[in-house]
């Protein structure tokens, strides 16, 4: 028997069974009888390769999908959840991988129109009373009156975060919720979380790719493979040889490619005197100098904020710079589509979704974007050939291991871990990069799927390549940089090594000490 929403919502963790949940998008089965128990107060990990079902199966508990096959049954009893209005009622609630926020309005406005329950006739002062009070007790801090549109990725994660926190959430679903905070953020937040798991007033279910926050903070896990369940135990039983064999069934793990040593070549890319305007029209990066030579990374780390986001924008021709210049080999660089081929300036940006696809055309389509106009994709010179199209995309889609249905298939259908490998695969599959801008390249993305793409940025500074790397994961960048810089306040503050790095100066840079 199902039994309707609780009226009013729970007041403590509920417990949550899914009995044999089976999802199909016509012939496709993204989930195959998966069975799983999330007791009230605890942490529950889902892991997998990305295409493995995790955001299929949760958007079954939250209502965005109805599964063909299965129950959910709280507190022991089968329930319908046919909207996230459903879910809200039974005290769920999730931080999805992509941003939910209205750009338009400030934080302030997104929390407190995320409450269901809000009234038609708001009381501002009253719910700005309530959301000061919530922000002293907070994980971290941002401004309320901002709209969320100027913030960078990090600073909407966060909002994300707290505004389930805000709306009183029971049992939270975080589909990696700290691909762009950095360690201290990322270890703050869910530490505060895991916080009211011990205390009884909340479970967690942490989709993540990070092992490090597995054994950190999870009690059980989870593993699917493939759409189907492929294991669970009790973190504390598990080695992380264990979860892997799980995740990848019996593969090896892919190693990073090495740096070789090399002598580097001329200066491929150089920012001179770079200022930009934020979108409000303050400045968010004041005045910075760069150059990058030839078979060389250089990483940029900071706290998300700090003019990274505008920096790789006007890099890449989404943002004017306000005064200075960017130069390759030697030449002003104004991020046209004829200067990038010609100076072979390629991007994974951040977001890519938003940045460098468009989410309605299909995978061919989009891995296209950089030759559709060029031989063999095009004949003499305005006809477009759509089956050499196709063909040249499922050459890169089988050489980069993007998991989708068929060429054909919407790209905004794909996982954000495929998505980012399309986007790679578009970029770095000619092999001709001279210059590579990557921008959090790893975001949202699991071991393997990131260790493949860690291969591709070294393989192509072995080559030669110019490689700006701006991530938010200072490991990544400790692992794969020649040089290291800190950007705080939209300047350049600090610079080492990674052979020289030391974590705490580093980190005290970044927090602008």
């Amino acid at each position: 028997m199902i039994i309707p929403p609780p009226s009013p919502r729970p007041q403590t963790p509920p417990l949550l069974e899914l009995v044999n949940i089976t999802k199909r998008f016509g012939s496709f089965v993204a989930n195959e009888k998966i069975s799983m128990k999330l007791p009230p107060g605890s942490f529950h990990a889902l892991i997998g390769e990305n295409g493995a079902g995790k955001s299929t199966l949760v958007k079954c508990i939250m209502g965005f999908h109805t599964a063909e096959e299965g129950d959910i049954v709280i507190d022991g009893h089968s329930r319908q959840i046919s909207s996230p209005h459903d879910a809200y009622q039974y005290g769920i609630g999730m931080v999805y991988q992509h941003f939910t926020l209205v750009p338009a309005m400030t934080v302030a406005e997104n929390l407190v129109l995320s409450n269901p329950a809000v009234p038609a006739v708001i009381n501002w002062k009253m719910e700005m009373d309530r959301l000061r009070t919530f922000m002293k007790t907070a994980p971290f801090q941002v401004d309320l009156d901002t709209p969320t549109g100027e913030l960078a990725a990090g600073q909407k994660q966060k909002v994300e975060i707290l505004k389930q926190l805000y709306l009183e959430t029971k049992l939270l679903i975080l589909d990696e919720p700290t691909s762009v905070l950095t360690p201290s953020e990322a270890d703050e937040a869910l530490g505060l979380i895991k916080s009211k798991v011990t205390a009884g007033e909340l479970s967690v279910l942490l989709i993540t790719h990070k092992f490090r926050e597995v054994f950190g903070f999870c009690d059980e896990i989870t593993v699917l493979r493939r759409g189907k369940f492929a294991g669970a135990g009790k973190v504390k039983d598990l080695t992380r040889d264990d979860i892997a064999a799980m995740m990848m069934g019996g593969q090896r793990e892919a190693r990073t490619s090495g740096k070789s040593v090399r002598e580097r070549g001329p200066v491929a890319l150089e920012l001179v005197g770079l200022h930009a305007n934020k979108d409000s029209g303050v400045e968010a990066v004041g005045g910075v100098d760069l150059a990058i030579q030839e078979g060389e990374i250089v990483g940029i780390a900071g706290v998300s904020g700090n003019g990274q986001r505008e920096l790789v924008e006007v890099i890449a021709g989404q943002r004017p710079a306000t005064s200075g210049e960017v130069r390759v080999h030697g030449e002003a660089y104004r991020s046209t589509r004829v200067e990038s081929f010609n100076h072979k300036v390629f991007l994974l940006p951040e977001e890519p979704l938003r940045n460098a696809c468009v989410p309605q055309m299909s995978v061919a389509e989009n891995i296209a974007f950089r030759n559709f106009d060029k031989p063999p994709q095009t004949r003499g010179g305005c006809f477009i050939s759509r089956k050499a199209i196709r063909g040249a995309a499922q050459e890169l889609i089988t050489r980069f291991s993007v998991k989708t249905r068929s060429t054909e298939t919407p790209i905004g259908d794909l996982s954000g871990g495929n998505v980012q490998r399309a986007v790679l695969a578009r970029e770095l599959g000619p092999g001709t990069a001279r210059v590579l801008i990557a921008a959090n390249p790893c975001f949202g993305l699991d071991f393997a799927a990131v260790e493949s793409i860690h291969n591709q940025i070294t393989e192509a500074r072995n080559r030669g390549v110019a490689v700006l790397l701006v991530s938010e994961d200072l490991d990544e960048l400790l692992k794969l940089a020649d040089r290291l810089l800190v950007i705080s306040h939209g300047e350049f503050v600090y610079e080492t090594t990674p052979a020289e790095a030391d974590i705490k100066t580093i980190g005290q840079h970044m927090a602008g000490h």
